[in-house]
């Protein structure tokens, strides 16, 4: 078999931190997922990442994997176990558990693996591994929180469904964990977990930045020149807005404490928008030539 550097396929340096190793690895994950990617052999790249991930992503296992790499291993150099193996000499693995079986690679089971030769030559329980998945939910959902269906595809192409929790006030790129909905434990072992990286879904009257929601409103020239008091669309239902004489587009107003839920709420951010009715009767083209003899042809800023 042949030695695997899994910084390398991480793409980080050997003394990263754990938080830059977790950040490389969602990120490759996101890339090389097959139900994302369309790269030409995407799915193994996927394997290769999860399996880098698996073995530097508990500390016991990086100690023991980094103890072996010392010894001056490279990529693809062949590599076989050393005669004392987790015999308590040399390298010592023994107290090393792996997290499931299933799509990890020779090189990876010879030191973390049961019952091929590794380290631990009694196979007892193990826990399964972590699944990571992507929901996209509407942003209403996102706001007042709920539950949505998702159905899941697993590697051998069966399908399940599962009915997911949604907090109330939940942000893009936030996870939401599922326990005992990864990947099945072995030998009794209980299951892993499943982490779902939330999306929102793009909204036709609103935008989210952080917490703070923003929104378009549309209002006629008198509507701005004189002030009026409108009903407007927030995401906790219809309040009504002020607005000032005087007021011009892209004049932007805030709602406190009306955006999306939180610690420390966000805010509505409303930016006004003015259109001019188009003058469809005699009359209204009257009145629009009353308006231009009193206020002249020119615009004034």
């Amino acid at each position: 078999m042949q030695f695997k550097d899994y910084y390398d396929v991480l793409g980080v340096k050997p003394d990263a931190e754990d938080a830059a190793i977790k950040s490389a690895y969602r990120k490759l994950a996101r890339k090389y997922h097959p139900d994302v990617s369309k790269e030409a052999g995407a799915e193994e790249k996927f394997k290769s990442v999860n399996e880098a991930y698996e073995a530097l992503r508990d500390p016991a296992k990086r100690r023991a994997y980094d103890q072996l790499r010392a010894q001056g291993y490279r990529p693809g150099q062949e590599f076989h176990p050393p005669p004392n193996f987790g015999d308590g000499e040399g390298f010592d693995f023994s107290n090393v558990g792996g997290e499931g079986e299933g799509g990890f690679s020779d090189f990876f089971e010879s030191l973390f693996g049961g019952g091929r030769g590794g380290a631990r030559g009694r196979a007892g329980p193990r826990r399964g591994r972590d699944v990571q998945a992507r929901i996209e939910i509407p942003l209403t959902t996102a706001f007042s929180g709920g539950r949505e269906r998702i159905t899941l595809r697993d590697a051998s192409g069966g399908e399940r469904m599962l009915e997911v929790k949604i907090p109330e006030g939940i942000l893009p790129g936030q996870q939401i964990r599922l326990s005992g909905q990864g990947s099945p434990g072995s030998h009794g072992g209980p299951a892993g977990d499943l982490l779902l990286e939330v999306g929102i879904q793009t909204d036709p009257r609103f935008r989210l930045e952080g917490r703070d929601v923003h929104a378009a409103l549309s209002v006629t020239p008198w509507q701005a020149a004189l002030g009026a008091k409108l009903t407007v669309p927030t995401l906790a239902g219809e309040v009504e807005l002020r607005i000032p004489a005087g007021s011009d587009s892209g004049k932007r107003m805030r709602l406190r404490g009306r955006g999306m839920p939180g610690a420390t709420p966000g805010d509505q951010f409303i930016t006004l928008e003015v259109h001019a009715p188009p003058a469809h009767t005699d009359a209204q083209r009257k009145l629009y030539e009353e308006m231009a003899k009193e206020f002249g042809e020119a615009v004034r800023v």
